[in-house]
């Protein structure tokens, strides 16, 4: 797994959200979360050109439950939750970080049970769509994570990541103890403090709740879909670049 070196807070390298490259290309549009077609995707939300796991899992399948009790983290693991935009961007930066062991992307913090892509996209539902990662203690901080989250997409702009608009794409921090509660404040607000962002800081910091595991078709997007789909191409790539992760 390649390592990057993490940018200290005093000299973090801004990007754009995960709808801000050269060619601004929108996963979803509109306040209300409603979706349009795209190059790579269609209007129901299924990718045009699927990957192999995408043929054989349905977009529309409702996602799995998965527990989020910190304790099933082993002494030296941990789980942090992050929402930051379309979840396909934001873990395909965190999956390349030297000591983190998984990323899963799914919804969390809405009212529904079981909650569907297509529904989540509504923005009725409360969800976020965010990653959970799974770390190695050892090799990779919580506070490594937060700088690298903030670089990963804006935390200024309310409920949208460039032209994916709705709560669904609202920035997000998941504490899953009292200590990354403690350090995702603190690091909030030391960045916003340094004023070196476009406006404050809106980023949620709230308790984690169940976490929904997407569907097959939506875990590891970037990797399997990066040749195929536009979206990844236009959007994710220069992203990965800016981040020297490719």
């Amino acid at each position: 797994m390649k390592k990057i070196i993490v940018l200290v807070t005093g000299s973090l390298l801004m990007l754009g959200s995960c709808g801000d490259s050269e060619q601004q290309t929108p996963r979803t549009t509109g306040a209300s979360g409603g979706e349009l077609s795209l190059p790579g995707r269609s209007a129901n939300g299924k990718t045009e050109t699927p990957s192999k796991s995408t043929d054989q899992n349905s977009a529309t399948r409702s996602a799995k439950k998965m527990k989020t009790n910190p304790q099933a983290s082993s002494e030296l693991t941990e789980i942090a939750t992050f929402g930051g935009g379309c979840f396909w961007c934001t873990e395909a930066v965190m999956e390349r970080l030297n000591g983190v062991i998984d990323v899963e992307s799914g919804y969390m913090g809405g009212q529904v049970d079981h909650p569907s892509y297509q529904q989540v996209c509504s923005g009725t539902t409360g969800h976020a769509e965010v990653i959970q990662v799974k770390y190695d203690k050892t090799k990779i901080s919580y506070s490594d994570l937060l700088d690298i989250f903030w670089q990963a997409h804006d935390p200024t702009t309310f409920n949208r990541q460039g032209h994916d608009v709705g709560p669904q794409y609202r920035s997000v921090i998941f504490y899953h103890t009292p200590e990354q509660k403690q350090l995702a404040e603190a690091s909030k607000k030391r960045l916003d403090s340094e004023g070196i962002l476009a406006g404050p800081i809106v980023t949620e910091i709230t308790e984690a709740s169940t976490f929904w595991k997407a569907d097959d078709g939506h875990q590891n997007y970037y990797r399997l879909n990066k040749d195929k789909n536009p979206y990844c191409r236009m959007v994710i790539t220069p992203k990965m670049k800016k981040l020297g992760l490719e």
